[in-house]
This record gives C-alpha cells, sequence and structure tokens, in this order.
C-alpha cells in the first residue's frame, strides 16, 4: 500500500519546558517529509507556552496550532491533541525530543511498506555532565532500540516517537484513560488494547529520535522513582481494563520479587567487575522487580497533571 501522500499531523504535548518545545517544533519544521500540520498542546494551566507558540508559528512553511489543554494531566493533553489533529496520521513527538530529518518520511513508509497501522521507531538518550553510571542507567531508562532493518513488532511502546493511522486503528473514545494522568503509563494502555484488538505494529529503524535528559531528569531520584514506575506497569496492565487478570497479575509479581532479590544481590558486584552499565542494568532490574510486587495506584509515582506542579 501507498498512503506517503495521505495528512499528517505532529502531535507535541508541553508543560513548562520552552527550550525543550522550541527544538521539537524546529526539528518538525525541517523534516525531508514536512507534516501538513504540527499541534502544539499546552498542559500549563497559565498557558505558559503560547506566546512561544506564536513566535514559533510565523513564517513557518506549515501551520503551527496552539491549544491549550488547562486540565493538568498527561492524558488530557494527549487526547486534546488528538481532537484537534486533523492528519490521518498522527506522528507524536514529545517536548524533550528533537527528530532527524528524515524522521517522518522513515515512519510513512515503513507504515507503507509493512502494512502496520501502528509504527514506532529509535529513542537516543542524550544527556550532559552525567557520570558514568548514572549515563549507563539514563540510557538504559530513556532508550529505545530494535532492530537495524524494519520490522514486525509484538510489543507495546510509548507515545514519543510513534505514528497511528487513525483510519485504519479503532482508537477509544478519548484514546488515553484519565486514570494515568499523574503517575504516565496512558500509552502502555492504549497500545496494550490495541494489540489485544489485533492491530499490527512495526518498527522504523530510519526514524530516530534525540531524547535530551536534563534537569531532574538525570538526577537519580528521578531515574529510581522512574524504573519503579516503568516496573509497576507491567502488573498494573492485569487490573486495568474490564477485569482483572489474576494468574497474569501473580505471574508478574512472582517475576518482580525474583528480580529484586537477584539483581539487588549482585548489583554491587556487577558494578566493580563488569563496570557502570552492568552495575545500572542491575539496579534497573531490581527496582522494576519491586515495582511488579508494589503495583497499587496509590504506590505509583506522580510525574505530570497535579504532581508536577509543585
Amino acid at each position: 500500500m501507498n498512503d506517503t501522500g495521505a495528512s499528517v499531523s505532529v502531535l507535541i504535548p508541553t508543560f513548562r519546558r520552552p527550550i525543550g518545545l522550541a527544538r521539537a517544533v524546529a526539528s518538525a519544521l525541517v523534516q525531508t517529509r514536512l507534516p501538513d500540520e504540527i499541534i502544539i498542546v499546552d498542559n500549563d494551566p497559565d498557558a505558559s507556552a503560547r506566546e512561544l507558540a506564536s513566535e514559533l508559528a510565523e513564517g513557518a512553511r506549515i501551520p503551527v496550532r496552539y491549544v491549550h489543554e488547562p486540565r493538568p494531566g498527561v492524558a488530557n493533553a494527549r487526547n486534546l491533541g488528538f481532537a484537534t489533529a486533523s492528519g490521518r496520521y498522527i506522528a507524536q513527538l514529545d517536548d524533550d525530543e528533537a527528530a532527524r530529518p528524515e524522521w517522518l518520511a522513515a515512519l510513512l513508509a515503513t507504515r507503507a511498506a509493512m502494512d502496520c497501522p501502528v509504527v514506532f521507531g529509535p529513542v537516543t538518550p542524550l544527556a550532559t555532565n552525567a557520570a558514568p553510571m548514572a549515563r549507563a542507567f539514563l540510557e538504559r531508562l530513556y532508550a529505545r532500540t530494535g532492530p537495524n532493518s524494519d520490522a514486525a513488532r509484538t510489543r507495546d511502546w510509548g507515545c514519543g516517537n510513534s505514528l497511528i493511522d487513525r483510519e485504519a486503528v479503532p482508537l477509544p473514545d478519548p484514546p488515553f484513560d484519565a486514570r494515568t494522568n499523574e503517575v504516565g503509563g496512558e500509552d502502555d494502555l492504549l497500545f496494550v488494547g490495541l494489540q489485544n484488538a489485533g492491530i499490527r505494529f512495526a518498527w522504523s529503524a530510519d526514524a530516530e529520535v534525540i531524547e535530551y535528559v536534563e534537569g531532574d531528569r538525570a538526577r537519580w531520584p528521578h531515574m529510581l522513582a522512574r524504573s519503579f514506575a516503568y516496573g509497576q506497569g507491567a502488573s498494573q496492565n492485569c487490573v486495568h481494563g474490564g477485569r482483572v487478570n489474576v494468574p497474569g497479575l501473580m505471574g508478574w509479581m512472582a517475576v518482580g520479587l525474583a528480580q529484586s532479590v537477584l539483581f539487588g544481590l549482585i548489583a554491587l558486584p556487577a558494578r566493580l567487575v563488569a563496570g557502570p552499565a552492568r552495575g545500572a542494568a542491575c539496579i534497573d532490574k531490581a527496582v522494576q522487580g519491586l515495582g511488579k510486587i508494589f503495583w497499587a495506584d496509590k504506590l505509583a509515582p506522580r510525574f505530570y497533571g497535579v504532581a508536577s506542579r509543585g
């Protein structure tokens, strides 16, 4: 099939990241295959991105549209973006990411060649001045890696650097669950649901974006909280939705117990003997294991929505 000429909206939700937002929009405006529009969704109740969005729209070769979602929450922001976008395709780019010039063309080419209505691409994290152990940890935490060539995928990924063909995908209404507004995981719930509905996913090896890991996101408290939350996701997916998957939940909790004990015990020896990358891997697996055990929503770290306002 060949749908590369169909309309494409690039969706960029943002919350008080003016430098990152400007960088993300700039990267979308120099694509070898330009989108038909860029949608900026400002999730700051104070509408702090409005003026910057207006500046970014001046002289742009395509429409740069600004919408304000004053209700705090990552799901709220993404839902408004989907409701506002006019394109058949929605390509999602986060406000801490910048796309390579061939990014959008690669996503569309993979969609056409693989005949998969949901496509994901690689994410390469970049952090300056990070110590070796922290750098190794954040590279595990924020990187999305895959094969060196396009391929079908059998698992779910996050929203950042993704393409969805709305004509071929039965999206929920709204697409993202409001229960995830503060804790995140809205993308996991959506893509797990689509996968369960038989939607095919693809990997676009050339559709790379760079994720800039800056400020608190590159510090240990935030990184460990993220790792814990990622671990919770596997167990929480068993309890969110129409019915509780008890065998699945018990299975993930058992995996979490084994992970937390085994990798917790070998983390320090691995760091001393094999280096920062192995040590970071053990810490990440141990903390994710704890998340699988202590999966309750009330224990989930809050990263978005009201919690992000301080």
